[in-house]
């Protein structure tokens, strides 16, 4: 156990050095804005992750070798639950009465770009404290780990199994170019174009730039996160809403696509996906679906006015973003369990999205069709394609064995929260919106509240679905079975 584990963490000393840059980040903000108290609380953070990473990597830096697939997920698992601990510590000296439970939370909600805030007066943190949150969500949100992959070959490590264990999506030995480095570096290049060109979008629509940096990193990470305790509804804007309805159904889309278009120059990658056909209709029919329904019901009496606010927040909450600019909770019911369960499969896989990702409800679809055809024709040969390719059986299974679990670990998960006292809707909304990495749910969790009401056992099993979300239930609960600690 401890041969195995010695390797792993000598790639973590690594990963650590290489997130303790991200400080200097809120740093600078500080430094700008003249808050150098908060300043100083930064620069610690800085001092002591990297202090930590380099005594780490000198206790463990002779035990380095090539990562075995088992390596890949323990070293995932350590980095998503360690980071996050890294990354709550100066919360406790910058945020007024906040405790390690809802520290570790948030900053667990970043990283996994979930966008569920245990903290309320948001407009008035220091701007530090808000960048920091919002920063944590534009590295999550494409994965850290695919930054630090790029970086692995120069230290003669493979980066394969990070990359096996990280990538969202069913279909995770797709590479696009013949070295994994090369295909992260590019999905980080298109990563950072689309972040540019979001900021500078924002700051044109009448953000400041501070906001316009902030929610151009929870924009592209997906993640949901505001300075503004009335997220999009403190603005009221059609402009600003409408450049953050752009951006959040561009980062929904796989950035693995937008990288062949740029190496192709051509946009068939795009226009002939499945999925992403598929992604667009979805988003589409929901958005008139609501818009018609809000128009219907009288909660929105100007139709154009209906389609506005329906679009915004159809995209966020498919998109697993959770931004909102009214509290769409007190619309008609059918509404807000809608958008919860577009949440739940829209996004596509390779974005920065959360949920199951629309492929895999593709290919069940198909799957179920198939065995509708299979009861008339027992003989015909029928198998599931995407795109035009024969889906392996291997992938299906993979498909189905996710579902089946995906389906366990939300029922298992509201049951101990309904043990807790608490009531189904928010139980169970709870739930969901943290396992597919949503934000805000309904009921005592709903838009207009936060996380925050909840009591520390329920923050923690909480905590432990965005993980669970975030690193597709598999990675996570592989590490709890006798076979992989086997040798």
């Amino acid at each position: 156990m401890l041969f195995t584990l010695l390797p792993v963490l000598s790639v973590f000393s690594r990963i650590l050095l290489a997130f303790a840059p991200a400080f200097l980040v809120p740093l600078a903000w500080a430094w700008f804005l003249d808050e150098q108290h908060h300043a100083l609380v930064w620069a610690y953070g800085f001092a002591f992750t990297t202090t930590f990473g380099l005594i780490l990597w000198r206790a463990t830096h002779r035990f380095r070798r090539e990562l075995q697939a088992k390596d890949g997920f323990l070293l995932v698992n350590l980095v998503w639950t360690m980071l996050p601990a890294f990354a709550a510590a100066p919360m406790m000296f910058t945020v007024p009465d906040i405790t390690w439970t809802k520290a570790y939370f948030e900053a667990m909600s970043a990283l996994t770009a979930t966008g569920s805030t245990a903290l309320s007066g948001l407009d008035d943190l220091p701007v530090s404290v808000n960048v920091w949150r919002c920063f944590l969500q534009l590295l999550g949100g494409l994965g850290i780990m695919l930054l630090v992959v790029a970086v692995l070959p120069l230290l003669g490590l493979g980066g394969v199994q990070l990359y096996r264990a990280e990538t969202p999506g069913p279909m995770k030995d797709t590479k696009f170019t013949p070295r994994i480095s090369e295909t992260a570096r590019g999905l980080w290049g298109v990563y950072v174009l689309f972040s540019v060109a979001c900021m500078l979008a924002y700051r044109w629509a009448g953000m400041s730039w501070a906001d316009a940096f902030m929610h151009m990193c929870t924009t592209m990470g997906l993640g949901g996160f505001s300075s503004h305790d009335a997220s999009f509804g403190y603005w009221d804007s059609p402009k600003i809403e409408a450049v953050a309805t752009v951006f959040m159904v561009l980062a929904g889309v796989s950035f693995m696509r937008y990288f062949i278009v740029l190496r192709q120059r051509s946009l068939r990658p795009l226009t002939n996906d499945r999925e992403i056909r598929t992604y667009v209709s979805v988003l589409v029919v929901s958005v008139m679906l609501v818009a018609v329904l809000l128009a219907a019901h009288g909660v929105i009496d100007d139709f154009p006015e209906a389609l506005r606010t329906s679009a915004f927040h159809v995209v966020s909450l498919a998109t697993t973003t959770g931004y909102a600019s009214t509290d769409y909770a007190q619309w008609p019911v059918f509404a807000p369990v809608l958008l919860m369960f577009l949440g739940c499969f829209v996004s596509c896989a390779g974005s920065t999205g959360g949920g199951i990702k629309l492929v895999r409800m593709v290919l069940l679809i198909k799957q179920a069709r198939r065995e509708l055809v299979r009861i008339v024709h027992p003989r015909v040969v029928n198998p599931v394609t995407l795109g035009g390719a024969i889906m392996p059986p291997a992938v299906m299974t993979a498909v189905l064995g996710y579902m089946l679990i995906y389906g366990a670990a939300t029922m298992g998960l509201t049951m101990l929260m309904l043990f807790t006292g608490l009531d189904i809707v928010s139980s169970f909304s709870a739930v969901v919106a943290t396992v597919n990495n949503i934000g805000p749910g309904l009921g005592l969790v709903g838009p207009s509240s936060n996380f925050g009401v909840l009591n520390d056992f329920q923050i923690w099993v909480l905590t432990f679905a965005m993980l669970l979300g975030r690193l597709e239930l598999l990675t996570v609960l592989v590490l709890f079975t006798g076979h992989f600690w086997r040798k």
